[in-house]
């Protein structure tokens, strides 16, 4: 980089750091303390039976989860101060690692298949992770890199076929890894970015009936997912089978009432309900809080989404990049949360997607968190000061 471009991008960004905490800032900061501390509490009283069960420390999951999340948190003061620059500038490395990471899933010896899906990377003595978590985040840094110069005169094509390219082979990676949950969600993540990105509705709607009759008959080709729909369809004809989990899963949200068997005393996560510290963890707190407990959880949600979408809305005009970023990382959650409730309430058939800030799993813990730490820093941003103490000026 030129001298002095990197003069002019130093000024930038030390104007760009806001010199107070604006209150939507600071509630989001508590809203995000409060669900990681509540998702540690209710993850051990869920997991400390199953560990057990295993052999290992009662507090096994709860300590896994932990590190990711002080790993997370340390990352995040790292984000509070990196040059915003910075972070654009990491779209196109970021996609193009994870892609390859994808890769080394699927093809190398470093890919592991774990209850029949090679969603692993393992490296040595590092610790395993998911490169289709972090394809979220990836994703959404391009998608906000790309769309941050004005594209409104160029094709169809130049403007979104770039993301919806790369959007499409991301997603087929993760299909073939036999991780289909993710591989939905990271779709309606992609098509959500792609219609906040200016993509015309009709013309999601025509590629989305395009795109349905191949996703049929990759649903139909194997003999396991056509009883998991059909069961979900027709929970009678298979309640000790596909049907188990699900139907256990609404008598425990059932038996919890309006308040709850009370903290740690639930007894659907004593070998009854399988996955409860993880997919299902949402049934055990149901169970155990009941359902105010449930409806908190809930409530918090949406505040999350009313802070997340109103700080990408407030900053749209000045900044493209920041307020795309907030908008895919509420969406993120959003949808992940969606999915994991009406899988748990029987909305939709069972598919192994974690609740955000609740459900065992270090890289999703870790990939939220980090998620977060960005919308946190938009909504630390001034509306009014945005386009001047961000945009590079015009010499650049």
């Amino acid at each position: 980089m030129m001298q002095n471009e990197y003069d002019d991008w130093q000024d930038i960004e030390q104007s760009t750091e806001p010199t107070r905490t604006t209150l939507a800032a600071f509630t989001f900061l508590c809203l995000v303390l409060l669900l990681t501390a509540f998702g540690l509490i209710m993850l051990y009283s869920a997991s400390y039976n199953e560990a057990l069960l295993h052999n290992l420390v009662h507090h096994y999951f709860f300590s896994r989860q932990l590190v990711f999340v002080l790993l997370a948190f340390a990352v995040g003061v790292i984000l509070r101060f990196v040059p915003l620059s910075w972070l654009e500038k990491s779209a196109y490395p970021a996609i193009t690692l994870v892609v390859v990471l994808l890769l080394m899933t699927l093809f190398t010896p470093f890919g592991q298949e774990i209850l029949g899906s090679r969603r692993w990377l393992k490296i040595g003595s590092l610790p395993g992770l998911q490169p289709s978590e972090f394809a979220k985040i990836a994703m959404i840094l391009f998608v906000a890199s790309y769309h941050k110069k004005d594209r409104t005169g160029q094709t169809m094509l130049v403007r979104f076929g770039p993301q919806i390219g790369i959007g499409l082979i991301i997603t087929m990676l993760i299909f073939l890894q036999r991780d289909y949950s993710s591989a939905l969600l990271f779709l309606a993540l992609s098509l959500a970015l792609l219609l906040s990105s200016g993509f015309p509705l009709s013309y999601l709607l025509v590629m989305v009936a395009f795109m349905l009759p191949p996703a049929l008959v990759a649903m139909f080709s194997q003999a396991y997912r056509v009883r998991r729909v059909f069961s979900f369809i027709f929970p009678a004809l298979d309640p000790a089978g596909m049907s188990y989990q699900v139907s256990t899963s609404l008598r425990s949200i059932g038996s919890g009432g309006l308040f709850g068997v009370g903290l740690g005393k639930g007894t659907y996560k004593l070998g009854l309900l399988p996955e409860v510290q993880s997919d299902f963890i949402f049934a055990s707190i149901c169970e155990e809080m009941g359902f105010v407990g449930a409806l908190f959880i809930i409530l918090l949600f949406v505040l999350f989404c009313l802070l997340g979408y109103g700080g990408a809305k407030k900053i749209a005009q000045s900044n493209k990049f920041l307020s795309q970023g907030a908008f895919g990382m509420t969406s993120m959650v959003l949808f992940q949360a969606l999915m994991n409730l009406m899988v748990v309430t029987a909305l939709l058939p069972p598919t192994g997607i974690p609740l955000p800030f609740f459900s065992q799993g270090g890289t999703n813990i870790f990939v939220v968190l980090v998620g977060c730490s960005f919308i946190y820093r938009v909504l630390l941003i001034q509306d009014k000061e945005s386009k001047i103490l961000y945009e590079p000026r015009r010499n650049l």
